[in-house]
């Protein structure tokens, strides 16, 4: 059965916590006393790769002892919980890759925009913020003179953004998992359970178009579908955003959510960025309405393929 996202997440938010714990043990093995004439010394005996390893810490005091007890004690139980967070996320499908370079300086990339790249999509949703006003609210969390909600949806953007900008996240794949939990995420204050699949019907303002009742069986095969074929990887993008927006797959957000879905997939593939930028932002809902009540997605697909993504290469 396939595991809630945030289940996987929470087990993996736990791993880098007793990761770090580990690294900042002052003493990580097992405490040894040797003796030299009438003096006694303390040493740390640890297995490194298939090597095993003795280093000294200090002359005997019963004071040193005891912490080196204590940190071989706690190390060998943030082990042991390790081991059991491994077992746990095996079984939940989830395998820990080593991301390529282009990847990791995609992430890169990602991250040296993402208060731009957080702004236009503010922009998109109607957030009347500046750029200043924006940079301020991510940095510190508020500002004078912008509503409450605003700085909400500004928050949960960085929130999404730093989501799937986690390596263990870009390592796993875009499926109906990750949508609902970066829906969650962009939701997080303003809608309750705002990653659930919606059950009621919505209207979008400006189009006549009514999307159906999304079937979440029908959404992870459509899905998986579109990541399946054998396209352009750009493309693929674009199409998840696409697909994602007009089946209005949750109450609220699913632009939101969608840009940044899209955004996991690029990014795992090392393929640059989505973003409508804001002087982009007119067409596009012009585009998008049309698309919404019957065009063919030719239009802005290729109008998102020229204007909206943004490459690494200068």
């Amino acid at each position: 059965m396939a595991a809630q996202y945030q289940d996987i997440e929470e087990l993996l938010r736990r791993k880098a916590d007793l990761n770090a714990r580990l690294k900042l043990l002052a003493y990580d093995g097992t405490p040894e006393i040797k003796e030299s004439g009438k003096e006694r010394y303390l040493y740390i005996r640890k297995r490194v790769a298939s090597k095993v390893t003795s280093a000294y810490v200090g002359k005997y005091s019963d004071e040193l002892y005891n912490l080196l007890l204590r940190n071989s004690k706690e190390a060998k139980e943030i082990r042991k919980e390790l081991r059991e967070l491994e077992k746990k996320l095996r079984s939940y499908g989830y395998n820990e890759h080593d991301l390529s370079t282009i990847v990791l300086d995609n992430i890169d990339f990602a991250r040296a925009n993402l208060k731009v790249n957080i702004y236009d999509q503010a922009v998109l949703e109607g957030v009347a913020t500046s750029f200043p006003q924006t940079e301020e609210i991510i940095d510190n969390g508020k500002v004078n003179g912008v509503n409450a909600n605003d700085v909400q949806k500004i928050l949960n953007l960085k929130h999404a953004w730093e989501f799937i900008l986690d390596e263990d996240v870009v390592a796993s794949k875009s499926d109906y998992y990750v949508l609902c939990h970066i829906a969650k995420l962009v939701n997080e204050g303003l809608l309750r359970d705002g990653g659930r699949i919606r059950g009621v019907p919505v209207t979008i303002g400006g189009s006549s178009y009514e999307p159906p009742l999304p079937n979440e069986t029908d959404v992870k095969e459509k899905i998986a579908s579109i990541i399946n074929k054998d396209n352009d990887e750009i493309d693929i993008g674009i199409e998840l955003c696409l697909y994602c927006m007009k089946t209005q797959i949750f109450l609220d957000g699913n632009k939101r959510a969608a840009i940044i879905f899209a955004n996991h997939y690029l990014i795992g593939k090392g393929c640059g960025l989505l973003v409508i930028p804001e002087t982009e932002v007119s067409q596009f809902k012009k585009l998008l309405v049309n698309f919404y009540e019957g065009e063919s997605s030719l239009e802005i697909s290729m109008f998102l393929k020229n204007n909206c993504v943004r490459r690494m290469e200068a």
